[in-house]
């Protein structure tokens, strides 16, 4: 059966009765949006006016999807910090409020990944896979929510496990002078945490696009990409970003911790973001201080390092341990900077440009250096085997600076010096080698049982090198103790001296060379002959033959007969 086809008229009648039918079931609601212009423009910054309503930190929209955060919220007009390039800006153009506050994408898809501080990708690999977004001002976790630390964070370096140790939950400084080598220990402590369940995110602040690309390439070349995010703020980037980059990353951080994982952050370095801070604040007509910084300089790192904790097992149990990083100048740490962090953190890892000079790497100085929390955390085996590690470096520096002018020295003070040089050549480490726990417990015995004092320090970096080979040899059930929180036995210490004594012993000097040059025979041994006038000197010297010793003082008794 044949139907017959629908005529034209009835389509159009169908489809406007549609219309209809939709247009009437429409309600139009209206939206209100605020508007304001610009009056002007400076570096980084804009002064706004028609946004009665704005909050403070709350962001606005400028033309070309720049985003600005409300900054001086004042009764005339409002200061903006720019968010990006804003050179397309020009006094007059419109401002939007957005009704939010500044905010970043978080999430495990971040990790592997490079992006600037508003979440856009930096490193070529398409869109951010993130649905989720928290604020970057977050309120600290209270006391009652947070756990002692008691778990320790391996940086893999022997000189900062062993002496200065990091628990997770913990902030520790490190400050120093200009290339001392401050980024290479926060990258070989992100590279330690590879198979150690802990999470990374590096906020760099400020620094050159190179230093930055170096530090990318060293993670992807180590295969650390895969548990670290990066946010980035290069030199030339407008101050604003600097400004907001370590909240973001903070903020990045904390969502891993309240899924219960622990987490690394490092900001390199709060020394930039200082200034760009400073530069937002006299552009904004605030007040200056000392230095010209303003008088909340403090706070604003004293409340984002406060968000660094370890939270309790009923929230999770995660951790957020904070590796802040400080430049100091001419090795001045009672600078305004410096002493404000080393108030906020609970230790400080100082370098010495001086240690750097002289080829000691890490140049950590260990007499400035303080870990607060972290020796709660440090396990047992460290505790057991470097009790007096430092100690015994503190009397070698002391008693080094007394030997150069020069001083004779008993023979206690020499052995105490070349163990002490043998701690220091120990306590040596190149850059991206983090050592095992087992290793440095191996070399740090050693070192206690004074095993590496017979070795010559042209040898050092040889013998601990063998020593570290043969931690492997360490039994298992001895290396399952260091991981807990038992102590080690005798048996545990001497068995790891044996295999230690037996890595060295090539390096131990022959008994041929340790006797040192026999005497020669008194037989064989000749007088030097005396000269001509030595002998008559001698003669007029001695009239009798030299059998009798000279009266040492007035005239023998047969002289005074004769007289």
């Amino acid at each position: 059966m044949i139907t017959e086809p629908e005529s034209l008229q009835t389509v159009f009648d169908r489809t406007f009765a549609g219309i209809v039918q939709v247009r009437e079931a429409f309600t139009p609601q209206l939206t209100p949006r605020e508007v304001g212009t610009i009056n002007s423009i400076a570096t980084g910054i804009a002064k706004v006016s028609g946004l009665p309503a704005v909050g403070f930190e709350e962001l606005v929209k400028f033309p070309g999807d720049l985003l600005g955060m409300a900054f001086n919220v004042d009764e005339a007009e409002v200061g903006v910090v720019l968010l990006g390039e804003y050179w397309h800006l020009n006094a007059g153009d419109e401002v939007e409020r957005t009704g939010r506050v500044m905010d970043v994408v978080v999430g495990e898809g971040l990790l592997g990944r490079v992006i600037d501080p508003l979440g856009r990708p930096l490193d070529g690999n398409g869109p951010v896979a993130a649905d989720e977004r928290l604020p970057i001002e977050r309120t600290a976790p209270h006391i009652m929510d947070r756990a002692p630390v008691t778990v320790p964070l391996q940086t893999g370096l022997k000189v900062i496990d062993a002496l200065i140790p990091v628990g997770r939950g913990q902030r520790e400084l490190i400050l120093g002078d200009r290339q001392t080598g401050k980024t290479a220990i926060a990258i070989d402590t992100i590279l330690n945490q590879r198979d150690q369940n802990v999470l990374c995110v590096y906020c760099a602040i400020g620094q050159r696009a190179s230093a930055v690309a170096k530090a990318v390439a060293t993670l992807r070349e180590k295969g650390a990409m895969d548990y670290t995010v990066l946010v980035v703020t290069e030199g030339n980037d407008p101050p604003g970003l600097a400004f907001i980059a370590p909240y973001a990353a903070t903020s990045i951080a904390e969502h891993f911790m309240q899924k219960g994982r622990d987490v690394l952050v490092v900001y390199d370095d709060l020394t930039h973001h200082a200034r760009a801070y400073r530069e937002l604040s006299l552009l904004l007509r605030r007040p200056p201080g000392r230095e010209a910084f303003p008088g909340d300089i403090f706070y604003i790192h004293a409340r984002l390092l406060e968000r660094a904790t370890h939270l309790r097992k009923e929230l999770g149990g995660g951790s957020l341990t904070a590796l802040p990083i400080i430049e100091t100048e001419a090795q001045n740490i009672s600078a305004y900077i410096p002493t404000n962090l080393i108030s906020i953190t609970d230790g400080q890892i100082y370098l010495s440009p001086s240690l750097f000079e002289l080829g000691v790497l890490p140049a950590v100085d260990v007499g400035k250096s303080v870990s607060r929390v972290g020796g709660k955390a440090q396990r047992a085996a460290y505790r057991a085997v470097a009790g007096d590690l430092k100690l015994a470096y503190a009397q070698f520096e002391e008693l080094e600076t007394f030997a150069r002018f020069g001083a004779r020295l008993d023979e206690n003070t020499r052995k105490i010096i070349e163990h002490g040089r043998r701690i220091r050549a120990c306590l040596k480490q190149a850059e991206c080698a983090p050592v095992s726990v087992p290793a440095q417990i191996a070399v740090l015995l050693a070192l206690t049982a004074e095993l590496f004092d017979r070795v010559a320090l042209d040898q050092m970096p040889d013998a601990e090198h063998a020593v570290q080979k043969t931690a492997a040899n360490i039994p298992a059930e001895v290396c399952a103790r260091f991981e807990s929180a038992d102590k080690l036995s005798d048996e545990d210490r001497n068995a790891i001296i044996e295999i230690a004594r037996q890595a060295l012993t090539p390096f131990q000097p022959k008994p041929e060379a340790a006797a040192g040059p026999k005497p020669e025979p008194a037989s064989k041994a000749k007088p030097k002959p005396e000269s001509k006038p030595a002998l008559e000197s001698k003669a007029r010297a001695e009239p009798d033959g030299g059998s009798k010793p000279d009266a040492p003082t007035g005239l023998t008794a047969e002289a005074k007969d004769k007289s």
